[in-house]
């Protein structure tokens, strides 16, 4: 029995995403929950695994083509034990589907379809090496059949020696790499931020508060916390305590943790601290969350940064995991910056960058100058929603917590 798989729901709202890499090839025997391929959502990437066990006869899309959700992905041969099963019956949908992407699949096989779109003939495997060392394929000149790019020449081009594919009517002008212009799609992650973030900006009227916090006690507090708990899989930072603070802050300043309809009618305090921390990860910016920091210990969040952290950085991070958030930390300070004005993470009220912490001098109580550690913080705040008495006030109590932690320590529950 030949049966087609039908690409599931992969998360809310998701109707289509893109073939990124598939991990078998037409011809192959597969096992059932094998990882098949990786497509691209406007999230994060996504791995697919199988429901059946059988021989993968047809692949539907090549890579990089869009993949529709509840459309065949591609098609299988259903070993003996699985064929006795009954034939599923397949809906008007369905079958209107598998027609449209036969179309496809028929049209992407024509020479002149290929010429035209422009692609370069090369394997899923090369792609990656190309993708993981952000090369444009179409610069290098193929060895192989019909010029398909080899893995060869990719590793060559990288080394150095080879030199960027120059069109014929060029054919006298010898170019390099870095005098070739290269375009690129803007879609998956990099264009739903980008769209996300002008709304924002469009529709919320931001204003900023900035601060300094005195990290000295903190960092020393997370020396001790490291030595005590810390290991391979639970990392032990600053991001974790401030994540904690955030929650025992909110507690005081419900308003923080609040979000408008879009309407502006109504403004709902949201019980779950479902705190968001931006991530610079493989598909571009993703912001997960760590649900309900409100009820977890400061080793629960800790272990949830080590885990979200990890996986956004790969890309492959779960839906439920990027959604839900309520208010959102930027860690700029990581890549060296000090101060930002980061852009609200709507329909969130609040949002806050942390900058990178710097040994200054600083004066003590007995006006002695010593050295400090200190970080600044900038807060963007909807201004609808939140006054500047407001986050100055908020501001102020996570502050006190952080450059005190024991009062942190005596606040959990």
């Amino acid at each position: 029995m030949i049966k087609d798989f039908i690409l599931p729901d992969i998360g809310e709202g998701i109707v289509e995403c893109e073939v990124i890499e598939w991990k078998v090839a037409e011809g192959d025997m597969i096992e059932e929950d094998q990882i098949v391929a990786d497509v691209s959502t406007d999230k994060a990437i996504v791995e697919i695994p199988s429901m059946y066990t059988g021989k993968v006869v047809k692949l539907h899309y090549q890579q990089g083509d869009i993949a529709k959700v509840h459309s065949p992905l591609f098609a299988i041969e259903l070993d003996g034990e699985a064929s006795e099963a009954p034939a599923e019956t397949t809906s008007s949908t369905e079958t209107q589907a598998v027609q449209q992407n036969t179309a496809v699949t028929e049209s992407a096989e024509k020479p002149a379809a290929v010429e035209n779109s422009g692609k370069v003939l090369s394997t899923p495997a090369v792609r990656k090496i190309a993708r993981e060392n952000d090369l444009d394929l179409a610069l290098v000149s193929g060895t192989g059949k019909n010029g398909r790019v080899l893995k060869e020449d990719v590793l060559n081009y990288l080394d150095g020696g080879s030199t960027a594919a120059v069109p014929a009517a060029n054919a006298n002008v010898s170019l390099t790499a870095d005098m070739v212009d290269r375009v690129e799609s803007i879609k998956g992650v990099r264009a739903v931020m980008g769209a996300r973030m002008a709304e924002s900006v469009s529709t919320i009227p931001h204003f900023t508060y900035a601060e300094e916090f005195d990290v000295t006690e903190l960092i020393k507090l997370r020396l001790k916390l490291k030595a005590m708990y810390g290991s391979d899989e639970l990392r032990i930072t600053m991001m974790p305590l401030f994540i904690k603070a955030l929650s025992l802050a909110i507690k005081e300043f419900p308003i923080m943790n609040s979000r408008v309809n879009d309407v502006f009618t109504e403004l709902t305090y949201l019980a779950e601290h479902n705190i968001g921390m931006a991530v610079d990860g493989k598909t571009g910016l993703l912001v997960p969350n760590i649900k309900n920091v409100q009820s977890l210990s400061l080793l629960d969040v800790a272990a949830e940064v080590t885990r979200l952290t990890a996986e956004a950085r790969s890309g492959k991070i779960s839906p439920a995991d990027l959604s839900g958030g309520s208010i959102t930390i930027s860690n700029v300070g990581a890549i060296g910056g000090t101060v930002a004005t980061p852009i609200i993470n709507k329909p969130e009220v609040a949002i806050v960058a942390l900058g990178r912490v710097q040994e200054l001098p600083r004066f003590n109580a007995n006006g002695e100058v010593e050295a400090r550690q200190i970080m600044t913080v900038s807060w963007s705040g909807d201004h609808r929603v939140i006054d500047g008495g407001t986050i100055s006030r908020f501001n102020n109590l996570w502050k006190q917590y952080l450059e005190q932690p024991a009062t942190m320590l005596a606040s959990m529950v």
